[in-house]
């Protein structure tokens, strides 16, 4: 098969090291990619929302499936293009159609579709800028910390924690009437604080059938201790050391069930992964949010414990036959630290080199915001690599990591010093 991996990121270098290694795939394409598919895959320089240019690809080279990295194209209807054109229809695309994709479009669908089948999560209620007095009101009601959330995509970053009253109503005030998040927050979810430890559970299916992937923790804040601002993850550790067969089974009768066969009843097409970030409050689940795709950090440690061939597990979602899938798991830890530009989450510079890649041994380094220019590795994104390491513990797959991230420089490179440290 000829394939095309859509996205930049770390998560898209590990589909493109997973699905490289399958003999089913004679050629792959990531667009845009990375200096790390640069190396095993061929790039091609393509926005992830032009879907013309897509086709043009597809076609020019025959391309026979696009594994759809991150959210905005699925969002935008990638699938349904794919569907609904002549040229295009028989290509399999591995995610949601764009009905389905609003379970991540939009905060506001999916609780919706969460209260409607009856699927564990936090009391809310949503606001747009005609109803901020009620907004002011309902926050009155709630015991702090605040949860807000930007009901549209925001990159990651539109979701604001507040301690103070007059602080979360100011809040609420920026995003609805001052665009704080752009077009994404012309409607809020107001939602109640659930206090726990946060994983995340990754679910494929076929729209029929469904298979659960190893669990995941992932860090989002920047700093160390989880303080600072959140940033598109800083690290992740697989297996979530808590997530014990009785918890995981409260998962999948409470939440992965319902989820799928709530798509069925909806009417929602789904093909492809259901991240589902969830939260342990006591002893049970409840979930924080969907997501359409996988996640990143977390796709840098759970793809590498997946021992099946990827591309097969592909077809069998594009063909309904997932039920004939066993998934086969390494039964060792995978940790993954991210390093970032300094002064992300915020402003930060690009076009710094990469410094001591050669010498890294014993992990697995996905490129994320780093390209390839004059032979050279430099950094052209925020979250720049992720270390991946194995061990027969998280604690001996974390040392791994530090120990390489030592080996390897760019100007104002920065890393969180804690992954795992509230296990």
């Amino acid at each position: 098969m000829t394939i095309l991996i859509l996205g930049s990121g770390g998560r898209e270098h590990t589909f493109a090291w997973k699905i490289v290694q399958s003999p089913l795939c004679q050629k792959l394409f990531v667009a845009p990619g990375n200096s790390g598919t640069a190396k095993i895959a061929e790039n091609i320089d393509l926005k992830v929302t032009d879907f013309q240019a897509i086709k043009k690809v597809v076609l020019e080279n025959q391309i026979d499936m696009v594994v759809v990295g991150p959210e905005d194209p699925l969002v935008e209807g990638i699938h349904d293009f794919f569907l609904e054109d002549e040229d295009l229809k028989h290509v399999a695309v591995i995610g949601p159609q764009k009905a389905a994709a609003q379970l991540e479009g939009s905060k506001e669908f999916a609780k919706e579709f969460l209260f409607r089948h009856h699927i564990p999560t936090a009391a809310y209620q949503s606001f747009d800028a005609t109803s901020l007095e009620a907004g002011y009101q309902f926050l009155e009601t709630l015991k702090p910390p605040y949860v807000l959330k930007a009901d549209g995509l925001a990159a990651g970053k539109g979701v604001l924690i507040l301690n103070d009253l007059n602080e979360a109503k100011a809040e609420l005030r920026s995003m609805l009437v001052d665009a704080k998040f752009g077009n994404a927050s012309n409607k809020v979810v107001i939602e109640e604080f659930l206090d726990g430890i946060e994983l995340s559970c990754f679910v494929l299916t076929d729209g029929k059938n469904y298979k659960i992937l190893p669990t995941a923790k992932d860090y989002k804040r920047i700093g160390d201790g989880d303080t600072g601002l959140n940033t598109g993850g800083m690290g992740a550790i697989s297996p979530v050391p808590f997530a014990t067969t009785s918890f995981m089974k409260k998962i999948e009768d409470r939440i992965v069930k319902p989820t799928v066969s709530g798509l069925q009843k909806d009417g929602l097409h789904y093909k492809g992964f259901i991240f589902i970030g969830l939260i342990k409050v006591g002893d049970d689940p409840k979930v924080i949010e969907y997501n359409v795709r996988m996640g990143d950090p977390e796709t840098e440690v759970v793809l590498p414990r997946l021992k099946n061939d990827l591309v097969e597990i592909f077809q069998a979602i594009a063909n309904q036959t997932l039920d004939n899938i066993e998934l086969e798991i390494d039964s060792r830890a995978a940790t993954t630290v991210m390093l970032v530009s300094g002064g992300y989450p915020e402003g930060y510079e690009k076009g710094k080199e990469i410094t001591g890649l050669e010498n890294l041994t014993d992990v697995i380094p996905f490129h994320a915001g780093a390209i390839l220019r004059d032979h050279k590795v430099i950094t052209s994104g925020g979250r720049v690599m992720a270390i991946t390491a194995f061990g027969d513990t998280y604690q001996e797959a974390i040392k791994k990591s530090y120990q390489n991230i030592e080996k390897l420089h760019f100007d104002k490179m920065y890393y969180r010093r804690d992954i795992g440290f509230d296990l």
